[in-house]
C-alpha cells in the first residue's frame, strides 16, 4: 500500500523559521501549505523549494479564524486529512512597556496568541477524528524565561507555552501530538524588527538571552522535524539556552535578578548613547 503524503500547514512561512519549515517539509516529501500575509513572500518561498514535496502559496491572516479555517479546510477537502499544523506566525515589540500603545498590545496579542488559538480550533478537531496529526507551535525562549524590555512579547510566548502543554495532556488520548517550539535568538527578521526608541532588537536578544551567535533557522527546522518524529513535548535551543532555562528552573529569583541587572545596563547603554550625540 503506497503510504499517503504527509500534509501540513506552515503560518508565517513567507520568512524565517516558517520558511525553513516549508523548505525541510518539501524535502522530506510533503504536501504543505505555505501561508503568510504577505503572499508575495509566500510564493517566492514556495518556488524556491526543491525536493521530493509540493509546497503552494496561500495567503492567510492568522487574526482572522475564517481565514485560518479555510485554509485547512482546503487541505482536508484535498487530501482528506491534515498531518501537520505549525502555528509559527508571530510578531515583536521593543521597548519600554510604558511606550506600548493599545494597539500595539492588541496587535501582539491578536498574532501571537489569537494566531495560534485560530490554528489550532481549526485543526485539532479534524486530527481528533483522524485519531492522528501533530500540532507545532513556535514560542520562544521569551515563553520559558522573562525578561523586561519585551514584556508584550514575553507575555504572548508564556501563553503559547502554557496552551501547548496543558493541551498535550488532552491530545495524546486523541493520538495527537503537540510540541512547542522555544528557541534562543534564531537569525530571521524578527531581530531587526518591533524596536522602540533606541533599543536595538538584534543585540538584545543575543546578550540577553546568553549567546554569542543567532540559531541557524534552517538547523532548527530539521531539529523541529525530528522532534515532531520522536513527539517531543518542548524544543529549546541551542545548548546554551537549555542550560539558562534549567538555571531558572532551579533558582527563578536568581535568573529574575540578572534580568533585572540586564535591564538597567540596557538603559544606561542608552542613556549614554543619547548624551553622546547630545554633547
Amino acid at each position: 500500500m503506497t503510504r499517503p503524503t504527509t500534509t501540513a500547514i506552515v503560518t508565517g512561512g513567507g520568512s524565517g523559521i516558517g520558511a525553513s519549515l516549508v523548505r525541510a517539509l518539501v524535502a522530506d516529501g510533503a504536501y504543505v501549505v505555505c501561508a503568510d500575509l504577505d503572499l508575495d513572500a509566500a510564493s517566492a518561498v514556495a518556488s524556491s523549494t526543491a525536493g521530493p514535496g509540493t509546497a503552494v502559496a496561500r495567503q492567510v491572516d492568522v487574526t482572522s479564524a475564517e481565514a485560518v479555517q479555510s485554509a485547512v479546510d482546503a487541505v482536508v477537502a484535498e487530501h482528506g486529512r491534515i498531518d501537520l499544523m505549525f502555528n509559527n506566525a508571530g510578531i515583536t515589540f521593543l521597548g519600554n512597556t510604558e511606550d506600548l500603545t493599545l494597539a500595539q498590545w492588541n496587535a501582539i496579542i491578536d498574532v501571537n496568541v489569537r494566531g495560534v488559538v485560530h490554528g489550532v480550533h481549526a485543526a485539532y478537531p479534524q486530527m481528533i477524528a483522524q485519531r492522528s496529526g501533530h500540532i507545532v507551535n513556535t514560542a520562544s525562549m521569551g515563553g520559558l524565561m522573562a525578561a523586561g524590555l519585551m514584556t508584550s512579547y514575553v507575555t504572548t510566548k508564556h501563553a503559547v507555552v502554557g496552551m501547548s502543554l496543558a493541551l498535550r495532556t488532552e491530545a495524546a488520548g486523541h493520538g495527537v501530538g503537540v510540541t512547542v517550539v522555544c528557541p534562543a535568538a534564531v537569525d530571521t527578521p524578527i531581530l531587526d524588527k518591533g524596536e522602540i526608541g533606541r533599543f536595538k532588537g538584534r543585540d538584545y536578544y543575543l546578550e540577553g538571552q546568553g549567546v554569542k551567535q543567532p540559531v541557524d533557522p534552517d538547523a532548527l527546522a530539521r531539529r523541529v522535524l525530528a522532534a515532531v518524529a520522536a513527539d517531543e513535548a518542548i524544543v529549546i535551543e541551542p545548548r546554551q539556552a537549555r542550560i539558562a532555562w534549567r538555571i531558572g528552573r532551579l533558582s527563578p529569583l536568581l535568573v529574575n535578578r540578572m534580568a533585572t541587572r540586564f535591564i538597567a545596563k540596557q538603559r544606561a547603554q542608552v542613556s549614554l548613547s543619547r548624551r553622546r550625540r547630545l554633547g
